[in-house]
This record gives C-alpha cells, sequence and structure tokens, in this order.
C-alpha cells in the first residue's frame, strides 16, 4: 500500500496512528505529497481529484480518502478493535471522530488564512469564527472527558491528533489552561507508542 502524506497534516498523522495501533504500519509505504489549496499537486490530484493528504492507495490499486475512510480500512485490515461493528458504542466512536476532524479542519482553515493567504486579502473575523469551532469544541469534550478515559479507538485517536495539532500549530492559545480535565486525558494518550512516533516534525 501507499500512502500519499504530508508530515505536518493531523488527517495523516491519524492515519499512521490508527496503523500503528492495528498492526499494520509495516504494510505502507510513504510517498510525500505537497498538497495546497493552491498550487495544487498534479501527482496526487491523479489519484485524488480533490488533491489531498491522506490518500492511501491499497494494494488491489484502489484510492481511498478522506481520513476517516483510510482509518476504518486500516482497522479492518489489522482485525477490528479500534471502531465497534455495531450499536450505540460504535456511534459515539464515530461522532467523536467527527468532532475531531471538526477541530482539525477548522484549525488548518486558520493555518491557510494565516500562513497560505496573503496578507493584504486575510479575514480576521474568518480566522475567529473557526478558531470559536475550536474552543466550542474543546468546552465539550472538557465536559465529558472521563468519557474517554481508558478508550483507544477511532475516537479518541483523532481527538488525540487534533489536540496534538493544537499545541503543534497554536500553542499560543494554551489550550490546556482552560480545559484541565481534557488535559490531565491527553497527557498519558500523548505518550503512546503511536502518538510519539507520529510527532509532527518541530514548526
Amino acid at each position: 500500500m501507499k500512502l500519499f502524506y504530508a508530515a505536518t497534516s493531523p488527517f495523516v498523522r491519524k492515519c499512521l496512528v490508527v496503523a500503528l495501533e492495528a498492526g499494520v504500519r509495516g504494510r505502507i509505504e510513504l510517498v510525500p505529497a505537497a498538497a495546497h489549496p493552491v498550487n495544487r499537486d498534479r501527482g496526487l490530484v491523479a489519484h485524488n481529484p480533490l488533491g489531498k493528504v491522506p490518500t492511501l492507495i491499497a494494494d488491489d490499486g484502489c484510492a481511498l480518502y478522506d481520513s476517516a475512510v483510510i482509518c476504518e480500512f486500516l482497522d479492518v485490515l489489522g482485525g477490528g478493535g479500534l471502531l465497534p461493528a455495531t450499536g450505540p458504542r460504535r456511534w459515539a466512536v464515530l461522532a467523536d471522530q467527527s468532532l475531531a476532524d471538526g477541530l482539525m479542519d477548522a484549525a488548518v482553515l486558520v493555518r491557510y488564512e494565516t500562513a497560505v493567504r496573503p496578507e493584504t486579502l486575510r479575514w480576521n473575523d474568518w480566522v475567529t469564527g473557526q478558531l470559536d469551532k475550536v474552543a466550542s469544541g474543546l468546552v465539550d469534550l472538557e465536559q465529558r472527558a472521563a468519557d474517554l478515559a481508558g478508550r483507544v479507538d477511532l475516537g479518541t485517536i483523532a481527538l488525540a491528533c487534533a489536540l496534538g495539532y493544537l499545541d503543534f500549530r497554536f500553542a499560543s492559545l494554551g489550550w490546556r489552561d482552560g480545559y484541565p480535565r481534557l488535559a490531565a486525558w491527553f497527557e498519558p494518550f500523548s505518550r503512546r507508542e503511536s502518538m510519539v512516533a507520529t510527532r509532527p516534525p518541530a514548526a
């Protein structure tokens, strides 16, 4: 299998953490891709018309995207265990993954706005609105941090990658100060071998 990736993408990191936890990381070849909202990587577009990472090329040549689809595929490939097959727990895990993906989406959009868009075209209200999504998500997670304890699944992996991205790109937010219960959950989870092995390079 081949995974088109960018080392700093939280969505790529989510897939790599899942691959490690599922025991299939050794079957994946990493292919660097220059995903960009404007200067699109045509080599990547040839496999994924959206031109986004992560994109996985399975052994049979099938292209899979986005990260939620790839993560479920990798979990099944590894024998399952990170996503309950049925019942209320499945939907709870998927909802947590969706919340995490939304947090990452908002944070990445802020990153694009502040680091990619020309300064004269930047929209501060847009940045404020996206960061408000992040804050609302953190409030929700703080309130139910106890429910995350002891879980290693697609939901908690995604949430940990979202929080890791805030540390990586938005350290100035100091999110731990306002969300101590969430921080207490994240601290040991962030020390899992899969999380340590996939930390992005220094900003």
